[in-house]
């Protein structure tokens, strides 16, 4: 990347509902007050076009899934071409029938489809019951090549695992980009909850401050009820953010507000902090070989 490029971005922070056509015009209005206001790369939050469904687990939903090219991508690609902006989308994948993947694409300015990741880590917890319906990724950890730069395109719950983000690191991203879908349960205690969105912010910025790249990460708002009622449903954060390549907030946004946050990102920042903190140089690969290990008895 150019040493003196700046890049600007703009991050959708919206609540769902369940009428797909309404959320995805939200999205798609958020786009373009975005691009209105310089952005060239507007990241999306996770599943943007409908509820959070994972909160329990019904065959039905899966006929929410899409094909990948299919009706979002062509849709999100002619407001691509028509702004000339970059915009990572979040998406239920239907790749074939009873294979499914909770899948970010990535549309070009010209309206191309730019590159997919397909979420790797899939999480299976009360509220989160996300293995149900979706097979882990298998294109591995590689950045998708755009006209702002290679994207480290990661989703949701990625964003806990340090070895993504490397990975991502080692093959080239210039961002890191978490589309994302966390929140609150209603009977966590409030210390609790406070404990919980900090240790969320707090790991995406180490995750910048190890890699020496900027982070995007952009988080739904809003309670959607648990469909059966055997939870309590979720409260999502919102709280999206941008980081520098040394953790430093960029910009960021409530708990609560729809918001279209904008930032501007120094893209030769982070050759300049690797430069005065070379992780990458004094990385010991000869001595980890045991990462690949579940666990060392």
């Amino acid at each position: 990347m150019s040493s003196n490029k700046s890049l600007k971005v703009g991050l959708v922070q919206q609540s769902c509902i369940g009428d797909r056509a309404a959320n995805l015009r939200e999205s798609i209005k958020g786009i373009r007050e975005a691009a209105a206001k310089g952005a060239k790369l507007v990241l999306l939050q996770e599943l943007h076009t409908g509820l959070y469904f994972c909160q329990t687990e019904d065959t039905h939903v899966f006929d929410q899934a899409e094909a990948i090219p299919g009706p979002s991508t062509q849709e999100l690609g002619a407001v691509a071409k028509e702004l000339g902006v970059v915009i990572v989308a979040s998406l239920f994948e239907r790749r074939a029938p009873g294979l499914y993947h909770n899948t970010a694409a990535v549309l070009e300015k010209d309206g191309t489809l730019a590159g997919i990741y397909r979420k790797m880590h899939i999480p299976d917890d009360p509220g989160y019951y996300e293995k149900f319906y979706f097979t882990p990724g298998d294109l591995g950890f590689e950045p998708i090549q755009t006209s702002v730069g290679k994207l480290g395109v990661l989703v949701c719950w990625d964003q806990w695992y340090p070895e993504a983000a490397r990975l991502m690191a080692l093959a080239g991203a210039d961002l890191l980009l978490y589309p994302t879908a966390i929140g609150w349960v209603e009977e966590d205690a409030q210390d609790e909850q406070g404990r919980q969105r900090d240790a969320w912010i707090t790991i995406q910025r180490a995750h910048a401050v190890a890699n020496g790249l900027p982070v995007l990460v952009c988080n739904r708002i809003g309670f959607e009820k648990d469909p059966s009622e055997v939870g309590g449903g979720i409260r999502f954060w919102g709280s999206s953010f941008v980081a520098g390549p040394q953790g430093e907030i960029l910009a960021q946004a409530d708990t609560s507000s729809p918001t279209v946050l904008m930032a501007d990102i120094d893209m030769g920042r982070s050759e300049a902090v690797r430069r005065i903190w070379p992780y990458l140089r004094d990385r010991r690969i000869d001595f980890y070989d045991e990462l690949t290990e579940r666990f060392r008895d």
